[in-house]
């Protein structure tokens, strides 16, 4: 794992701060207190790659979508095929919550 070369302690106390925020408006507020808007378009751009990389998208869709290079279109294939599954386990729990939300608001109709 690359992240294992920062500081042990400096990143376990950012990952328990992260993982202590409630709701999606403590997200926002953290994170645009945290990067600068160039930084999180980065984050999100890497993001939505996986995403894209995990639905089959070609390269040619997916810079023509999200207009990343296809240097970092790359890197993000690779930790997806090589790297600890983080982008697939977290599209999992995202389908999985989609689902949820449907079948309660069918819920709901009945």
């Amino acid at each position: 794992m690359r992240i294992d070369q920062l500081k042990e302690q400096d990143i376990e106390t950012f990952f328990k701060a992260v993982m202590s925020l409630e709701n999606v408006d403590e997200c926002y507020d953290f994170f645009d207190d945290l990067m600068t808007l160039k930084e999180m378009k980065i984050f999100l751009m890497r993001f939505n790659v996986a995403q894209m990389l995990l639905d089959g998208k070609t390269y040619q869709e997916i810079e023509e979508e999200t207009h990343a290079s296809t240097a970092i279109i790359s890197r993000v294939k690779r930790s997806c095929e090589e790297g600890n599954q983080s982008y697939q386990l977290l599209r999992d729990r995202l389908v999985k919550q989609d689902r949820l939300i449907i079948e309660e608001a069918q819920g709901f109709k009945h």
